[in-house]
């Protein structure tokens, strides 16, 4: 996240840090870094970590961030070195109750994420999808958890009598409420077409394999230490066109064979639960924050394909 959070101070994640990794922590920075977490690079006896606190309801709990993290551990254990994984805390676990969310910690690594145009980049596009390739032969390790819808029947109703009140929650409450108002029709099109492409899915659960979830160009890190994949909150078993939803055209120029159904249902199980997230967002306190502004740019955006008469 670009702001801050007032929730938790530097020091209280340099306490949790040397508590669980890293006891003789000397420095800790605020990276203002991604969105949706935040991040700090913590320091101390010449090695650097990277730190990152997850909240938790509505997306987590503490039990299937657990889960996911040290599923990417037994991962790279087993040899997937494209996997950047969670360091083990003093007790054995990945994550730790920092009480405003949950802490956990990896290797500092020697490189950036890519800029659009490298990520777009054919060489780039295929070390992306060796990777992938690798993560969905290997061995679900037997925690993992499995995917599941994140939004329910119930969501566009719901979010219908929300938004027949005004928000009053902050600055930017009413510019939500008014867009997610005037698309309610196509929302509710899309969650039913969503959950019947999930009862498709579940048909062949047979066939699902360790995902990602986010394999976007923000989660890879490229440098000495070769292509990384960071960020394996959403680690789960699940059709493999979960982490094809933006490399579909591209995996077909690499004769990476997919189902044109499960892209559907992972670009709407994208796009639905932004919608959600961006509904609690706005209808809950806020002060019109960078992230604020940010988070409003990026439900204009999911809402515009409305816009263009589509009902996936």
């Amino acid at each position: 996240m670009q702001t801050r959070p007032i929730f938790i101070t530097d020091d209280a994640i340099a306490d949790t840090v040397a508590a669980h990794w890293l006891p003789e922590v000397v420095e800790v920075e605020y990276l203002p870094w991604g969105f949706g977490a935040h991040h700090w690079r913590v320091t101390g006896g010449g090695t650097t970590l990277f730190g990152t606190l997850d909240q938790l309801a509505p997306r987590h709990t503490a039990a299937s961030l657990e889960a996911a993290y040290a599923g990417a551990a037994a991962l790279a254990d087993d040899g997937l070195n494209m996997v950047c994984a969670p360091l083990p805390s003093r007790d054995g676990r990945f994550t730790v109750d920092a009480g405003a969310g949950v802490l956990s910690t990896t290797p500092w690594l020697d490189g950036r994420s890519p800029t659009e145009a490298e990520a777009r980049k054919p060489r780039h596009v295929r070390e992306v999808i060796d990777a992938l390739t690798t993560l969905h032969r290997a061995a679900p390790p037997d925690t993992l958890p499995s995917w599941t819808p994140r939004i329910g029947p119930e969501f566009a109703d719901d979010l219908r009598a929300r938004t027949n009140r005004p928000w009053r929650s902050g600055p930017l409450g009413e510019s939500a409420r008014t867009v997610l108002a005037a698309r309610h029709d196509v929302i509710k099109s899309w969650i039913s077409r969503y959950l019947e492409l999930a009862g498709v899915a579940f048909d062949h659960r047979d066939r699902w394999v360790p995902t990602h979830g986010e394999p976007h160009g923000a989660n890879q890190v490229m440098g000495a230490c070769g292509l990384k994949l960071v960020d394996w909150e959403s680690l789960a078993l699940a059709p493999r066109e979960r982490d094809y939803v933006d490399l579909f055209e591209a995996a077909a120029d690499h004769s990476v064979a997919l189902d044109p159904a499960m892209i559907e249902l992972f670009a709407l199980d994208w796009r639905l639960s932004e919608i959600a997230e961006y509904a609690r967002w706005f209808a809950a306190p806020h002060t019109g924050t960078d992230d604020d502004h940010t988070a409003l740019e990026d439900l204009y955006a999911e809402l515009e394909v409305a816009d263009s008469g589509s009902d996936e």
